[in-house]
């Protein structure tokens, strides 16, 4: 599995990923400052990378239906502090034991993930 960084997380933390095995860039690595939502969307399924960003916009099924994704992963936390942000990917890291997100969006709280189907899934 592959992940990309959105430019929201702390980019430190592609090393928790790193050091699970699994390859990661950061948005600040490939220039993408300021990228649009669409755009990083796009880029990513392109890429075959799983978007991993703290932008809740992301989070809208309707506007990024991760059906066709390798997934998309919103962590939500009380707070975006590196401490709770890290808890999180580390969340994230425990669960892809078990779990894949391609297709899915995953919403990534401390020590707890909710997982939302594609809508076509749904209906």
């Amino acid at each position: 599995m592959k992940f990309k960084l959105d430019e929201c997380v702390d980019a430190r933390l592609s090393m928790v990923l790193k050091q699970a095995g699994y390859e990661t860039v950061t948005a600040h690595q490939q220039r993408l400052h300021g990228i649009e939502d669409k755009k990083l969307y796009h880029l990513c399924m392109d890429e075959g990378y799983i978007l991993v960003t703290l932008d809740i916009h992301f989070s809208n099924v309707l506007n990024f239906d991760p059906k066709d994704t390798p997934g998309i992963v919103v962590l939500r936390g009380p707070d975006d502090l590196f401490a709770t942000t890290r808890k999180m990917i580390e969340t994230l890291v425990e669960s892809l034991k078990s779990e894949k997100p391609e297709g899915n969006l995953w919403i990534v709280e401390p020590e707890r993930i909710r997982i939302h189907e594609s809508m076509e899934e749904e209906g």
